[in-house]
Order: structure tokens, then C-alpha cells, then sequence
């Protein structure tokens, strides 16, 4: 209902006229189907059934009163902007929330950790749009591409990461100055931030995000940070750690565990108030370290970062398995929107306006829904339990929807669980 009601509210920027075949939201409901059920060739696929058996899954499953051609679809869409979505997002993911399904989420400080990452889904020297980021070559060629900032709600114990509401690079009003990533994750803030800090929030990030007035701006928001932490981008923070190591004063943890028949050491160093810039005006950080060991004293991993909260000796190594947690932006969101079945990549199409990144959106919602759903719908859990494999639960999705018509999602589910439950063996 939720996403029914936000597509039903895209704005039309056609004129009014009695020659309208199409509704807004039958377009909106359109692209949404393709981008859920992940198959490009879904809507061919509704009008073939139409015709051989006078109804189909886009209309009992998704709401499609009257399927465009997908040229149609681009053309609707292509002036509606992606904001225009961006409630919807908030209102799944603050209903999953509310219900209590991200309290085991919760990790240091116990605030819920929101990791930040740009990632691009667009690149050609041929095909562009007003929201196009262009990059031009020593050669004289320009190379369009989009990108965007792809927050997630991520936990160190949980493979599930919570998709919140992207923010865009693109070209700003008023700004000569090329847009970037950094400036995108800022507009994020400004937009979302208080939003998720009045819940509890740690910003993760990777060494991009250390940096000074983004830094603020998170306090700002009532929030707290976690960012990594290099040396080569830092060396006035490092060289306080340098001199604190040196005079032996430096706070240090080790702690030694085995995985398996494996030994490994993790040498823990943090220290408090460092200046994070070589300025009057520093921010002052606390700083931690992990560095970890085989049992052959090899060097299997290690990391800095920069935090906001308080460091001591008995929340060192949370903090530290937090900050890890911030992989899980690129391995389980930004991975998996481009090479499990969601075709972040390929988008369904450009436009000249809006098109791509209202696309890519859609896609992040199908994305979000499907995670909900693995909580909210106990039927969708179990099927998703005897296909554990996304790619062969969306294939079997995708083979269904092709070939049978269904009365809606109730019967989908029921089909898809009863035909997967063993059946009794025949003694007759």
C-alpha cells in the first residue's frame, strides 16, 4: 500500500488533455515490477500473458491497470525526480524500526551504525542527461557517468544491510565547482541526518569521510563518527601517534583468539584528544588501531580510525569490529545491486532528465522491500530459506511470473511454498 500510495503521487508534467491513456502511476507501478521481480523483459512478458489468457501478474501482483511499452514508461518517468521516492524509503525502513527488527542492530554506544559510500552504475562517452557527472580526458573526450551515495544501516553480526535513501552526484544549481562525493554524503546529512541520529546514529565511512568540516557536520546532527583513518592523509593525528608511542604512553590491548586450528593476535592501540588537522581550529579526535597477526607473527590485517566516542580499554575492540563493519556497504549493498540479479548497472534506461537515477532508486527500494520482506513476511521467509540462493529464488520468481498467472502476492507465495514442501511418498 505504502509503495502504491507514493507512485500514485508522482507528479505528471504533462499537460492535461482527454488524449491521456496513461496514468502516472501505472508507469510507476510498471518499472517498479520490472525492478522487483529483477527481469528486464518482465513487461513483455504481462502483455503476452494478457493476450493467451486475458489477465496477468502485473495487473493481480503489482496494480498495473493499463501496461505501457516500456518507451512510454522512460518517457513518463524521465521528468520526475528521485526525491520524489525518497519518503517511501524512510517509511520501510523506520516500519522495520519501529517493529523492532533492527534492535539487534545496535552496536557501540548502542547506536545504529549507518555507513556511507559512493558508488558509480553509469559510464559511457556516448549517452548522457542533465544529471550526468562529466569527466574529461587529457585526449579532449568526455566520459559521462553517475554516481551516487548509497547509505546503509550495517551491524557487525548481520549479513542484512538496511538501504536508506540515496543522494546523487550530480551538477548543483548555482555551483561552478564539479559536484562530488564528499558534497553528495553532506546534502545526505543536511537531509537525513537528524532523521536517524534521533535514533541513535554512528556515520561510518572510509579515509574520504576523516575529514575535518564533514566531521562537524555529523556532530552537528547530534550524531557520532567512525571513519578510517590513514596515515598518508592524516600526519599531523599520526605523528601525536608517533610521539605517544615513542614516550611509551600510548594505550595498548592485545588480545589473542583462535578460529578453528588457526592462532591470531589483535594488538590494540588507541589514545584520545588528537588534532585531526594542522590548524588553530583542530578537531580534536580519539583514535584507535587494529592490527592483527598469525600465529607466524605475519601481518593479516590492519586499520586506523578516527571516532568521536569515547575509547578505553573496554570498548576498544567494538569500536573496532564497528569500523569493519563498513565493507559490508560495498560487499552486501553496492556488490549486490550490481551482480545479484538487480542490474544496478544496467538501470533500464537513461533519459535526458531524471530517468537513471529515478531508476536506480527504484532499484534500491525493490532491494529494501526484499530485505523487509525476509521479517514482515513469514511465507517469503520460508521460501527464501528453501532457496537460500538469491539468484535461484529470483529465477524461479522470474520462471513463474513468465508463464502462470496468479490472483496476487498471497498466491505466489502459497504456490511457491506448497510446491517446495516434500510431498508424501505414494504407497499405493
Amino acid at each position: 500500500m505504502q509503495i502504491r500510495a507514493a507512485l500514485k503521487a508522482l507528479p505528471d508534467s504533462r499537460r492535461p488533455s482527454n488524449a491521456t491513456v496513461f496514468e502516472m502511476i501505472d508507469a510507476g507501478l510498471s518499472a517498479f515490477s520490472v525492478c522487483f521481480t529483477q527481469s528486464p523483459s518482465f513487461l513483455d512478458w504481462q502483455i503476452r500473458m494478457q493476450q493467451a489468457h486475458g489477465k496477468n501478474n502485473a495487473n493481480s501482483i503489482f496494480g498495473v491497470h493499463q501496461i505501457p511499452s516500456v518507451p512510454q514508461v522512460r518517457n513518463l518517468l524521465d521528468p520526475v525526480p528521485p526525491e520524489t521516492l525518497y519518503p517511501l524509503m524512510v517509511s520501510i525502513g523506520d516500519t522495520l524500526y519501529d517493529q523492532g527488527h533492527l534492535d539487534s542492530y545496535r552496536s557501540v554506544g548502542k547506536t545504529l551504525l549507518v555507513a556511507l559510500d559512493g558508488t558509480d552504475f553509469f559510464s559511457s562517452e556516448n549517452i548522457s542527461c542533465a544529471c550526468c557527472t562529466q569527466t574529461r580526458h587529457k585526449d579532449g573526450s568526455v566520459r559521462y557517468r553517475h554516481i551516487a551515495v548509497t547509505p546503509v544501516i550495517v551491524a557487525p553480526l548481520h549479513e542484512k544491510v538496511i538501504a536508506l535513501p540515496p543522494e546523487f552526484v550530480t551538477p548543483q544549481d548555482g555551483h561552478d565547482k564539479q559536484d562530488c562525493e564528499l558534497a553528495a554524503a553532506g546534502r545526505w546529512l543536511i537531509e537525513w541526518g537528524a532523521h536517524y541520529a534521533a535514533r541513535g546514529m554512528t556515520v561510518l565511512g572510509d579515509d574520504l569521510y576523516c575529514h575535518q568540516p564533514f566531521c562537524k557536520k555529523v556532530l552537528a546532527k547530534k550524531a557520532q563518527f567512525l571513519f578510517v583513518c590513514k596515515p598518508e592523509s592524516h600526519s599531523t593525528l599520526y605523528e601525536w601517534v608517533d610521539d605517544l608511542s615513542r614516550n611509551g604512553t600510548i594505550n595498548t590491548l592485545t588480545v589473542s583468539r583462535r578460529i578453528g586450528k588457526k592462532h591470531f593476535t589483535d594488538t590494540y592501540r588507541y589514545a584520545s584528544h588528537l588534532p585531526l588537522t594542522n590548524s588553530d581550529d583542530a578537531l580534536l579526535v580519539n583514535w584507535l588501531e587494529l592490527v592483527t597477526t598469525n600465529e607466524d607473527g605475519k601481518v593479516t590485517y590492519r586499520n586506523g580510525w578516527a571516532t568521536s566516542h569515547a575509547v578505553n580499554q573496554t570498548n576498544v575492540a567494538e569500536l573496532a569490529k564497528a569500523g569493519r563493519a563498513r565493507w559490508k556497504i560495498e560487499n552486501e549493498n553496492n556488490n549486490t545491486l550490481k551482480t545479484k540479479g538487480y542490474h544496478f548497472e544496467h538501470n533500464f534506461g537513461h533519459g535526458k532528465k531524471h530517468l537513471a537515477n529515478l531508476m536506480a532508486t527504484m532499484v534500491l527500494i525493490a532491494f529494501l522491500l526484499h530485505t523487509a520482506l525476509d521479517w514482515l513476511d513469514e511465507r517469503y521467509r520460508e521460501i527464501r530459506r528453501k532457496l537460500p540462493s538469491r539468484r535461484t529464488f529470483f529465477e524461479h520468481v522470474r520462471a513463474l511470473l513468465h508463464y502462470l498467472p496468479f490472483d496476487g502476492w498471497d498466491h505466489l507465495m502459497t504456490f511457491m511454498l506448497s510446491s517446495l514442501e516434500p510431498q508424501p511418498p505414494n504407497t499405493g
